[in-house]
């Protein structure tokens, strides 16, 4: 691939990830959007993802800091004072006064390690919760995607149900005005025409709904039009009950995040329980004292171990001890809990994909049967044997049978989403993999070009 190619094709994508990132471009217009594009605008506008980004961040700054509270800590302090005597009203002395001191915790009962163990679980808990709002938001995008695309399925439907509609209500005009049929047949068609019609308004009343919904997720103004690729198919699901129950095992947040809970908890306790502890430390002062401002002539220095153990609290310490032992009951039955909660969700998404996947097969042989009942209808109509009724029941049961289908196929591609994201599979930030595809690009680009240079020489 020469260097023009790869230039223009770094050009394009670099193109299509800024305007991926602009909103107001998009206002009133139409805009092509596939599943992909839809994930990576929402990673980027939805504001979910950032604030769990900066909770990870906080978390890891609070690790940070427990860890480092083992290390030594130095501290300079400044003193002035003016000092006088009653009885010699002019006497009157000033004394300023410099200490740096360096201490180091040597001996805290448990309080330094249960910190650093707290914060820890606190850290990963967050990052866990980062990979949880992925996954939420890959449900939501799936979800309204799939929405929009089942409302649209569903206007098309109500609109071919008006037309066919329409053009039995011409062929009954057309025979009652030779006399034919009778009067009531061109009434009844009437009637169910407009009928077919209210339905029509509200289902397009419905996908445009769906469509500012979907607006709203992907960041673009509401009155965007979208063009979505039909994804509403059927991908068999190879996983059986016991695979996926195994897999959320090991990766669903919820559980992970509870078990960090229930680690928290511990540190916690190890921080109340030093409450009986002593705590020893070592220290090391310069001092610098004098009459006169800075306070640097007369100098001195200390050195020592300080040893310092609570001996009587009326029974604060022990209360905090209860209760850090109640908080890590709390927390490991809140992980039981999750277990069974995460366990009943995906049999439940499970069972729901199995159920729409049965659903997908009968309803499209229903189709296929309605669809021919109303054929047959209307031949028998036209020739005279059939009666009015029949073919507008068999018209609306072809609305219905492919009404059916389409749901079956709707209900099947949300609960697949719906138990991927119960068993914990992992969603990455698409814009990461935007990224690293365009410095990927940048990278055969450049390489392309010094290729080039060293040809010419």
């Amino acid at each position: 691939m020469n260097r023009n190619k790869l230039t223009k094709r770094f050009l394009l994508l670099s193109a299509a990830l800024t305007m991926a990132l602009s909103q107001s471009a998009f206002a009133g217009e139409t805009v092509a959007l596939n599943l992909d594009d839809a994930m990576l605008r929402a990673f980027q506008t939805n504001p979910t993802v950032s604030i769990a980004q900066y909770e990870l961040d906080s978390a890891r700054a609070s690790y940070n800091a427990a860890r480092q509270s083992r290390g030594i800590s130095i501290s300079a302090n400044h003193d002035s004072n003016r000092r006088g005597n009653n009885d010699a009203p002019k006497n009157i002395t000033n004394t300023h006064s410099n200490t740096l001191t360096a201490a180091l915790p040597i001996f805290t009962g448990g309080k330094l390690s249960g910190s650093i163990k707290q914060a820890k679980a606190n850290y990963q808990y967050n990052e866990v919760g980062v990979q949880r709002t992925y996954n939420e938001m890959r449900s939501t995008v799936t979800d309204g995607y799939f929405n929009m695309l089942q409302a649209d399925n569903i206007q098309k439907l109500s609109a071919e149900s008006v037309t066919r509609l329409e053009d039995h209500l011409k062929n009954v005009q057309a025979q009652y005005d030779v006399g034919v049929v009778a009067k009531v047949d061109v009434l009844r068609s009437q009637v169910e025409l407009a009928n077919a019609k209210q339905t029509l308004i509200q289902a397009e009343n419905a996908y445009q709904v769906a469509e500012a919904n979907m607006n709203k997720i992907v960041g673009l103004p509401m009155d965007t039009t979208l063009k979505l690729d039909n994804l509403l198919v059927y991908n068999a699901y190879d996983k059986n009950m016991d695979d996926c129950l195994a897999y959320a095992a090991e990766h669903r947040p919820e559980l992970m995040q509870a078990k960090y809970g229930v680690d928290a908890a511990k540190g916690a306790l190890l921080v109340a329980r030093s409450g009986h502890m002593p705590q020893v430390s070592a220290s090391a002062t310069q001092a610098l004292e004098s009459d006169h401002w800075l306070g640097d002539n007369r100098t001195k220095w200390y050195a020592g171990i300080n040893v310092k153990m609570n001996v009587f609290d009326t029974g604060v310490t022990l209360s905090k001890i209860h209760g850090a032992e109640a908080d890590l009951k709390k927390a490991e039955e809140t992980y039981r809990d999750t277990v069974n909660a995460v366990n009943l969700d995906v049999r439940s998404n499970y069972l729901g994909l199995r159920e729409a996947e049965k659903r997908i097969s009968t309803t499209k042989l229903a189709v296929e049967q309605a669809d021919e009942d109303y054929r047959i209808a209307q031949l028998r109509y036209m020739s005279g044997v059939g009666t009015n009724t029949d073919v507008l029941d068999a018209q609306v049961a072809l609305t219905q049978a492919k009404t059916n289908y389409t749901k079956a196929l709707y209900d099947y591609n949300t609960s697949k989403t719906a138990l991927e994201t119960s068993i914990g599979v992992p969603m990455s930030n698409p814009a990461t993999a935007v990224k690293v595809q365009a410095a990927k690009t940048a990278k055969a680009v450049k390489a392309a070009e010094e290729k080039t240079e060293e040809a010419a020489k």
